[in-house]
């Protein structure tokens, strides 16, 4: 049964309440993230130096890892037997109406700033809506910020709630039917002018998709019911000790700020260095200040500044900071290009980099587990429904155009699963894994096809295998002609006539000039050449030419009808007559 709008407000306040600490966790992130470290620790910035003057670690760390966790895994359906080309057939469907979602969704955009609000918040919450003008489902990441799930003991989202903020005349206008209910007006004056900021609640579970403004009396803008009947949400936290979602930079934010502090510190000391005071001698009767100024002095060694060195303490105080900022947050120097290591054997580079793996391959893990939720759910809501209709999607597979047309109820046919696979090599960059699987490949480890799976390359391994079995088959074709082409000086030698194979290979020539596969060309020119028909020959007795020899009884036609004599053999008029049937 749907909870009422009362019901709805009771529960989003008690979630409030409940993840308050978290909320606060992440105001702070995102106030160090965008650069106004002041806001969280106020009394550590004064009015000559309101902002932090070192670089937004945090901030430069965040987007490199988000960037590297970004990309998206492939997406592909199997089939009970794969023996079968119907099943076959069936799963190549599905697969191309699988990754059709994906691109309609632009998920892989999405996801540049969901693997950041993934870092940075320790959540990432995604939800599958219908957009009705194109019949079809779409998948939308959520910010963490605002956003309350409520999840079972086996991970499975029940209810999501997500609170914004919003300014009434926006809010207005994205609802005019509802703007004088917003903007809290009595025909041209407003009941509360000051009340311009509104809290806009989104609440969606298995029953119903509402949304309402508490401040005006929980005033409804919409209420869908959910035409699935399951929650179209899924939510993925970062693991924790205490399960509460927790981001990367939750705990350098201090040294973030101590960083920048002393940073100021520096700069204020190399103020006063400069405007130290100066010393000068008891002889000094007038003191020249500013540029080519001229002082007396019997003891001209003796005018000087002040000196206020700075202990080296300090710089190595920042440099220690600096590393357990890089410590804290996971983020390898390598990543900026400041190494020692060893550049020829890799070892060292490796070693630097291992921790900052292992992070791409834990985030791909919670990411692949939502994504194959996520697309199983688009093929429910997609026959569910839009069971009949007959829908068109075009696309790119291994670089090639395709458009297909299928009808959910047919093309699904029930059947939501699909696999996600990052691969052996996630969180590996190109180069380093191609080298381990050519290794692997090379000590028969693995199949070509899983090399060719496994390789960060989208391709598509079908097509890709018979490409190779083509590209191999004209090689030999040219082996094949390159050394008929060689029988042509052995046949003029000994005297034969080459003419037949001069003239085959200038005919695969000229096909191959007129832009014609090697293969057709090759079938065309070496095809065998038919028989010859023997020309028919009229039966009777033939009129011996004046003066010509007689010819032998063995050659003298026998008459039609008549067999021939004993110790004669039969002319050709006979044969060919008695094989037609006229003997």
């Amino acid at each position: 049964m749907a909870l009422t709008i009362m019901e709805v407000a009771a529960k989003v306040n008690r979630l409030q309440n409940r993840y308050a600490p978290r909320d606060q966790r992440m105001r702070e992130v995102l106030n160090v993230r965008k650069g106004d470290i002041q806001r969280v620790f106020p009394a550590m910035f004064n009015e000559d130096y309101p902002k932090p003057l070192v670089a937004n670690m945090i901030d430069v760390a965040a987007r490199d890892i988000a960037e590297t966790q970004a990309p998206l895994p492939q997406f592909s359906c199997s089939a009970n037997n794969m023996t079968s080309d119907s099943q076959r057939k069936f799963a190549d469907n599905r697969t191309r109406i699988a990754n059709f979602y994906v691109s309609a969704s632009e998920l892989q955009i999405q996801m540049y700033t969901g693997a950041d609000w993934y870092n940075s918040y320790g959540m990432l919450a995604a939800i599958v809506e219908t957009d009705y003008e194109y019949y079809r489902p779409v998948i939308r990441l959520l910010s963490p910020w605002g956003l309350y799930p409520e999840v079972d003991r086996f991970g499975r989202t029940l209810s999501i709630s997500q609170v914004t903020d919003i300014d009434a005349d926006t809010l207005a206008s994205q609802y005019p039917e509802y703007a004088k209910l917003i903007l809290n007006k009595n025909g041209n004056n407003y009941i509360n002018a000051t009340s311009r900021q509104l809290t806009l609640v989104r609440y969606h579970d298995k029953d119903q998709d509402v949304l309402f403004v508490p401040e005006r009396n929980n005033l409804i803008l919409a209420n869908v019911p959910n035409p699935v009947g399951k929650c179209l949400a899924r939510v993925v936290t970062r693991p924790s000790i205490d399960g509460e979602a927790r981001g990367q930079f939750d705990d350098v934010l201090a040294v973030q700020l101590a960083k920048a502090r002393m940073a100021v510190l520096q700069m204020q000391a190399a103020e006063k260095s400069v405007s130290a005071p100066i010393a000068i001698p008891q002889d000094v009767q007038e003191l020249a200040i500013g540029p080519d100024a001229i002082m007396r002095s019997s003891n001209p060694q003796a005018i000087r500044r002040v000196g206020l060195d700075l202990p080296p303490g300090v710089f190595t105080e920042s440099q220690v900071l600096d590393r357990e900022l890089r410590l804290g947050s996971r983020y390898p120097e390598t990543r900026s290009g400041n190494t020692d290591a060893s550049i020829i054997t890799g070892r060292g580079v490796q070693a630097l980099s291992a921790g900052f793996d292992t992070q791409i391959r834990a985030a791909q893990a919670q990411f692949a587990r939502l994504f194959s939720d996520l697309v199983s759910l688009c093929f429910e809501v997609d026959e569910k429904l839009f069971p009949n209709a007959v829908k068109e999607i075009k696309g790119t597979e291994s670089g090639t155009p395709y458009t297909m047309k299928y009808v959910p109820s047919k093309d699904i046919k029930n059947d939501y699963t699909v696999d996600v696979r990052y691969g052996l090599m996630s969180g590996l960059d190109p180069n380093r894994a191609i080298i381990a699987l050519l290794q692997m490949r090379g000590d028969k480890l693995v199949s070509r096809d899983y090399a060719r799976r496994e390789i960060p390359i989208d391709i598509n391994v079908t097509q890709e295998e018979q490409r190779i079995d083509i590209e191999e088959s004209r090689d030999s074709l040219r082996v094949a002609i390159a050394q008929y082409a060689q029988a042509i000086p052995q046949m003029a030698i000994s005297g034969q006539d080459p003419t037949m194979v001069i003239n085959r290979i200038t005919e695969v020539i000229k096909g191959r000039q007129k832009g014609l596969p090697l293969e057709t060309v090759v079938e065309k020119a070496f095809a065998p050449e038919p028989a010859p028909t023997p020309a028919p020959q009229t039966a009777g007795p033939q009129v011996p030419t004046a003066g010509a020899a007689p010819a032998p009884a063995s050659q003298v036609p026998t008459p039609a009808g008549e067999a021939p004599a004993a110790g004669q053999r039969p002319d050709i008029a006979s044969l060919l007559a008695s094989i037609g049937g006229a003997a």
